[in-house]
């Protein structure tokens, strides 16, 4: 079985896993995060240990939530092709293009697969800039990183939108439901907690967020 016992099927998962930066106090971090997820209290997983950087926090905290989305979307790369999800959407309402501001400056609207890719890809350049996620202890976090850090949760969230409204039959199907739900609870736990999502861009699952965070 492989992790969260998703099965063999997760061979084909988009990408490695990362791992915390090394040499950084991720290993620590993670340790705290692992306790305190496996004791079940989502809400006290996402709090920033007493005494910790909140920058260290944000950037292990990054790092998981970037494996979890990929592992979740790995299940589904069968099923989420260019002929059944045409464009990125969340429900018939939201669509999202794609524009990474370097290669890519006017947003291009791009099937769902595609525009997974580009995210994922653009995140790894993130987490693998030592300038902007730091691999040594001590060395500064630069002033924009929250901002960083705030883009990569807002276009993780467009994923969940769109395996929510796209694929959740599929997932129920591969009984996965309770694992999506659960990774989505301590994604928007989170988000919360360090105010890294505008509320406007949390529209397309509304409903559901306000199941687990009343507003």
């Amino acid at each position: 079985m492989s992790l969260f016992g998703l099965g063999s099927r997760n061979q084909r998962t988009f990408r490695p896993k990362k791992s915390a930066p090394s040499g950084s106090k991720g290993a620590q971090l993670r340790k705290h995060i692992d306790a305190t997820l496996g004791s079940g209290n989502l809400r006290e997983a996402v709090r920033l240990p007493p005494g910790e950087d909140i920058n260290e926090w944000l950037a292990v905290n990054t790092v998981d939530f970037f494996n979890q989305v990929n592992l979740l979307y790995g299940t589904l790369t069968e099923f989420c092709t260019p002929e059944n999800c045409p464009t990125m959407s969340a429900g018939p309402k939201y669509e999202y293009r794609w524009a990474d501001g370097i290669q890519i400056k006017k947003p291009i609207e791009v099937s769902a697969p595609k525009y997974v890719e580009y995210l994922m890809d653009w995140i790894e350049t993130q987490l693998d800039d030592e300038l902007i996620f730091p691999q040594k202890l001590g060395t500064p976090f630069p002033s924009n990183f929250r901002d960083v850090v705030k883009t990569i949760f807002k276009r993780l969230f467009r994923v969940y939108a769109h395996i929510y409204h796209s694929h959740f039959q599929k997932i129920v199907s591969l009984k996965e439901e309770a694992h999506l739900n659960t990774c989505f609870k301590h994604f928007i736990l989170f988000t919360c907690e360090f105010g890294l999502i505008d509320k406007k861009e949390l529209a397309p699952l509304q409903e559901l967020i306000e199941s687990i965070v009343p507003y």
